[in-house]
């Protein structure tokens, strides 16, 4: 059996997310949304709330947990694309930030969603004056 690079098992988690999230009643609208400051892994919608998802997975929890890979930074990138996504879509609507998490691969994989995972805009981080 050939081993997958980390692209490889990340495409397997974001395969296993999209059917995931559809079985819990999200209708996905993007997937892979891409900008110049950021990338949404999944934009769907889930009881007229539109969600920008982040997919997270772990084939061992020696790293820690999925979730915990969602950090400030990356929280920060991916409030800048779906700032982007919400100009460019005109109208308001309500919106929130959930987190796919996974750990292991294949059917031993196990999953969790995490609504509204983390709110924003997070304070950007302040450089001292050396």
């Amino acid at each position: 059996m050939r081993m997958k690079g980390t692209r490889g098992l990340g495409q397997d988690w974001e395969d296993a997310a999209a059917r995931i999230l559809r079985r819990a009643g999200y209708r996905i609208l993007e997937r892979n949304y891409r900008t110049r400051v950021g990338e949404i892994d999944f934009i769907a919608e889930e009881g007229g709330i539109l969600c920008f998802i982040e997919v997270k997975g772990r084939t061992a929890l020696g790293f820690g947990l999925p979730e915990e890979a969602v950090n400030l930074e990356k929280q920060r990138r991916i409030l800048r694309a779906a700032e982007w996504f919400l100009v460019r879509r005109k109208g308001e609507t309500a919106c929130r930030f959930d987190v796919v998490s996974i750990v292991g691969s294949g059917r031993e994989a196990r999953h969790r969603i995490f609504r509204g995972a983390f709110e924003g805009p997070p304070a950007p981080r302040r450089r001292r004056a050396w």
